[in-house]
């Protein structure tokens, strides 16, 4: 599920060039609607502001985010390639391993890497929630 975001920073060798291309991938992410840039979808135990929403369609959870910081909004792209589109039982038995392969525990700043485990906490949650069966109406 994360090899290939694995395999794709391997190529790069420093950590100039990961940083790059951590900062150009977050410049591509899907614009974040206004309307859920509030309270509501801002994700806790992050320095940067980072808006997270879930959207359950077809039995796959699908998120959507952004931040106001460049490189957090790479972390954001990362993780939505990692899990957004995927059941919330396999959102939810995926490790977050791919993180340390890539290097991002040892070469974040503390701050970002709360962050990043903030929003890693936050998409579980999500993932958590829609996993328990509705009640019929």
């Amino acid at each position: 599920m994360h090899q290939e975001i694995v395999d794709e920073f391997e190529f790069l060798d420093d950590w100039m060039d990961r940083y790059q291309h951590i900062i150009d991938l977050g410049r591509k992410l899907p614009k974040f609607p206004a309307e859920f840039q509030t309270d509501e979808y801002k994700v806790k135990g992050c320095q940067a502001q980072v808006w997270l929403r879930s959207e359950r369609r077809d039995g796959l959870l699908h998120f959507q985010a952004v931040s106001d910081a460049a490189i957090v909004c790479g972390l954001v792209a990362i993780l939505l390639r990692a899990y957004s589109g995927f059941a919330p039982k396999t959102i939810l038995d995926a490790g977050h391993g791919f993180i340390d392969e890539i290097g991002f525990t040892e070469h974040l700043s503390p701050t970002r890497g709360n962050g990043l485990h903030a929003m890693l906490r936050t998409i579980r949650q999500h993932a958590a929630k829609a996993a328990v069966p509705s009640e019929p109406e």
